[in-house]
């Protein structure tokens, strides 16, 4: 798809605070939110040109988000881990939040991902983004009843993960 700055800010304002909503539901941190939202923004903008059509923009943009936020997931899921592997390197790091939320957050973080890609983005959309399955239905492409069965199978398969 051919577009200049001006037509993908026009478009990119029509979910900005969609995607942000999104990435800090995942992210947990305001800071890495926006840090992925930005990194998504300039991904899309300079791929836009495999972009086949302007209305599968926001579910283009989700996408790239989505892989986004699980990649620097895995990177902070990997630093937690190096902490608990070496906790007297890092004694004095680990005063920002108490150790049951930090254990707890890891937790949810896996059970997340051992979701297939379309479970993590069905998951992700509704339980983080507060989307509904008809709207999930529409950026996915899916039924909007595929959309409930899976999320229902994708959020009991993280309950067991979880138990």
């Amino acid at each position: 798809m051919k577009c200049d700055a001006k037509k993908f800010a026009q478009m990119y304002e029509s979910v900005y605070k969609d995607l942000y909503r999104f990435a800090l539901c995942l992210m947990k941190n305001q800071q890495e939110a926006e840090d992925a939202v930005s990194e998504a923004v300039i991904s899309a903008y300079e791929n836009i040109r495999k972009l086949r059509k302007e209305e599968a923009f926001k579910s283009w943009v989700f996408t790239i988000l989505t892989n986004v936020c699980k990649k620097r997931l895995k990177k902070i899921s990997q630093e937690v881990s190096r902490e608990i592997s070496y906790p007297e390197q890092n004694m004095q790091e680990n005063t920002a939040a108490p150790e049951n939320d930090r254990s707890l957050a890891l937790d949810v973080r896996n059970a997340f991902f051992v979701l297939t890609e379309e479970e993590q983005s069905i998951v992700g959309l509704s339980v983080f983004g507060g989307y509904n399955s008809i709207e999930i239905a529409g950026i996915l492409k899916l039924n909007a009843n595929t959309v409930r069965s899976k999320r229902s199978r994708a959020l009991a398969k993280m309950e067991c993960v979880l138990q």
